[in-house]
């Protein structure tokens, strides 16, 4: 077997971008490094030529990148080509791939057919939705390997048609940030503190976690398109914007709750940082939030948000969370699950 040195990264999710795309492949790139190989990442920010995403400024669409990316290939000459997203450059790479008889792995970390449709008026939604599933089915068919964070998102790749090889990537958090610690924010709120960390865009469907009764604060951490909106429509939220790293991990072990209402996420790495810093999870019972808390102690599942997050403030405590979340997930083992698809 030979040996894997030179590994090329393809993703149209690249900074400015604060997402679990980018974070995932920031965090398995210092793994593979640190491992001695040797990692090259194509992503928007190294083309000129970019539009923004319709009603999603942050986000960079490369616009005929395959020159480019033939030449990025060619040069660093690599050893196995991953490609991460379904995005211009994702396409770019596959089609180089396919056209010069190349071997690459996928990894499919958006439910983009229920992404699309969110965005589109209700009456063209199962439309949009089918159209979306063939081209994520036809992007993922000449994949060697595609990469999944659960068992869930497989089952639903597999209800597609995809009979490819499915690998699992799970996740990590960094141990020396997110950890117990003081709650030392929110000492001037209502008590207790629900928090939400994420984008604030329609496919998160934050309106429902703004909307639900609870007695307490609610906290909102992100930017997105829609924070405008909301701030104005419930204005006794807080909205804190954008943080990371020590600041972030202040917020959630400052809070008492995590409340994730997504129903479009593939997994949540918030959910993971959350329970690393001792914080239950209130979530629907979907896929993303119901592959990780799979028991009480570390959140409660109800079609009732705010059940949800009554329900979990009584259940376990933040050291029993702590543990769970550091054994189970690690970038460490992230890394080796990502090497043994190639």
């Amino acid at each position: 077997m030979a040996i894997i040195q030179k590994i090329l990264i393809v993703s149209d999710a690249g900074e400015p971008q604060t997402n679990g795309v980018v974070r995932t492949y920031q965090a398995l790139e210092q793994e593979l490094t640190a491992r001695k190989k040797k990692v090259k990442v194509i992503s928007p920010e190294k083309f000129r030529f970019t539009i923004s995403m319709p009603g999603y400024s942050e986000i960079k669409l490369v616009l005929f990148p395959y020159a480019k990316v033939k030449k990025y290939i060619n040069d660093f000459d690599p050893d196995c080509i991953h490609i991460a997203t379904e995005g211009p450059l994702g396409w770019a790479v596959r089609r180089y791939c396919i056209k010069n008889n190349l071997s690459f792995t996928t990894c499919y970390h958006t439910k983009f057919p229920d992404y699309i449709a969110t965005r589109v008026p209700r009456f063209m939604r199962t439309l949009i939705h089918s159209i979306s599933v063939n081209i994520i089915k036809n992007f993922h068919a000449p994949s060697a390997t595609i990469m999944t964070a659960s068992k869930s998102i497989e089952n639903e790749l597999r209800s597609y048609g995809l009979t490819n090889k499915i690998l699992r990537l799970t996740r990590g958090t960094d141990r020396n940030v997110f950890h117990l610690g003081d709650k030392n924010k929110f000492k001037n709120l209502l008590q207790p503190v629900a928090l939400y960390v994420g984008r604030v865009a329609i496919e998160k469907n934050l309106s429902d976690f703004l909307k639900m009764p609870w007695h307490g604060s609610k906290v909102i951490v992100g930017d997105g398109p829609q924070r405008d909106r909301l701030m104005r429509q419930f204005p006794n939220a807080v909205f804190l914007g954008k943080r990371k790293g020590a600041e972030l991990a202040d917020l959630y072990r400052s809070a008492d709750v995590f409340v994730f209402p997504s129903k479009t996420d593939t997994f949540g790495l918030v959910l993971i940082e959350a329970m690393a810093c001792g914080l239950p999870i209130a979530a629907y019972p979907v896929m993303g939030p119901k592959d990780i808390v799979v028991n009480r102690v570390l959140g409660v599942l109800d079609e009732d948000l705010s059940c949800a997050a009554q329900e979990a403030l009584k259940h376990g405590s933040a050291a029993q969370r702590h543990q769970y979340a550091i054994q189970t997930y690690g970038w460490d083992k992230a890394c080796t699950q990502f090497l043994s698809a190639f």
